[in-house]
């Protein structure tokens, strides 16, 4: 079992239709494109916006040519912060006290 991961988390995993469900989800992000009209029409995120990512994976190294994830979030929304954070992917079950406090910090300040 994966650190952070609880046995039921890890049982769900071994139902087909719990791993169809989650490859749809991640399908559908990667094919659809509900974004295009905002971007047309030049909308844009106005409330504040917190951008975390696994200081260990792949994230924190694409997008250096752009000025990384928050530089891509900026191009989206007007108040972006954040940063990446020492964990894994799943950084929320491995380290949940500190995204807990990240998200304090965050909601204490907006």
């Amino acid at each position: 079992m994966r650190a952070g991961f609880t046995s039921e988390a890890v049982d769900a995993l071994r139902d087909p239709a719990h791993v169809h469900a989650i490859c749809e989800e991640y399908r559908a992000a990667a094919t659809l494109d509900h974004d295009a009209e905002d971007r047309r029409a030049g909308r844009r995120i106005k409330c504040p916006t917190l951008v975390l990512w696994s200081a260990h994976g792949p994230l924190n190294t694409w997008y250096t040519d752009m000025g990384g994830p928050l530089a891509l979030w900026r191009l989206w929304a007007d108040d972006v912060g954040g940063g990446p954070v020492e964990a894994g992917h799943f950084f929320p079950e491995e380290i949940p006290d500190r995204t807990a406090q990240e998200l304090s910090d965050f909601f204490a300040g907006s």
